[in-house]
């Protein structure tokens, strides 16, 4: 018996949204994201949604060679609006109501992000994608996901990738790597094989006991089942 969430938080990194292209946004592939984003919305399950913006900058390994830290990570955030920007474009063509918040104000482009506002909206049946991080440095967007699904009340973090779950090792490295159906929180921050998000995300998840649901975002029909607590990918709690 499947347990349908009320409200969920998807994480989706930038590399996600560049699709077949080595770099930069893939129309083809946003759209098609929509449409699946689209059949959780109708399915009565409200959205928030988180972007990374690896397809353009990451600030930690941008770092380096005369760019500090702090302004190679704000370039990442800036990273994150463009792919925000589309992403919510995208979803309103689709036919979904959306609005776009950051954590960096940027008025002639999006609302700030106002914890109210946002439910208000995801009551209303609007989708929010929050785009920005958490706004400061040395913070990734993993930790925002867990951070702005806890401020916004969701149920469960969905963390959108290209492999079909938690596995023991690298499965694109070995055969014999096997997928968890579960795995608790302490394993997934103790094994240095699992890389479910990192451990400063993880380590939050655990503390405010948020699931995290790592699953293929590529197989058709694949979100909204899991939006709808079927057993699909890997449970982090």
């Amino acid at each position: 018996m499947s347990n349908k969430y009320k409200r969920v938080l998807l994480k989706i990194s930038g590399e996600q949204l560049s699709g077949d292209l080595d770099h930069g946004i893939s129309p083809d592939y946003v759209a098609k994201l929509a449409k699946e984003i689209k059949l959780v919305v109708e399915s009565d399950t409200q959205v928030a949604i988180v972007v990374g913006g690896g397809n353009f900058i990451r600030g930690a390994t941008f770092a380096g060679h005369g760019i500090e830290r702090a302004p190679a990570d704000y370039m990442g955030m800036l990273s994150t609006i463009l792919n925000g920007m589309a992403l919510a474009d995208m979803l309103e063509h689709a036919g979904i109501p959306t609005r776009l918040q950051t954590s960096i104000e940027m008025k002639q482009i999006t609302e700030p992000f106002i914890r109210r506002r946002a439910l208000r909206h995801m009551e209303k049946g609007r989708v929010v994608v929050i785009a920005g991080g958490i706004g400061k440095p040395y913070m990734t967007t993993d930790t925002a996901s867990v951070t702005y699904g806890l401020e916004l009340g969701c149920d469960v973090v969905l963390k959108a990738t290209n492999v079909d779950g938690v596995y023991d090792k690298d499965p694109h490295k070995y055969d014999d790597a096997s997928r968890y159906e579960t795995v608790s929180f302490s394993e997934a921050v103790k094994n240095p094989e699992i890389k479910v998000m990192d451990k400063a995300a993880l380590g939050l998840a655990m503390e405010q006991k948020m699931p995290i649901v790592v699953f293929d975002v590529n197989v058709e029909g694949n979100l909204k089942a899991v939006s709808s607590g079927e057993s699909i990918g890997t449970l982090v709690s």
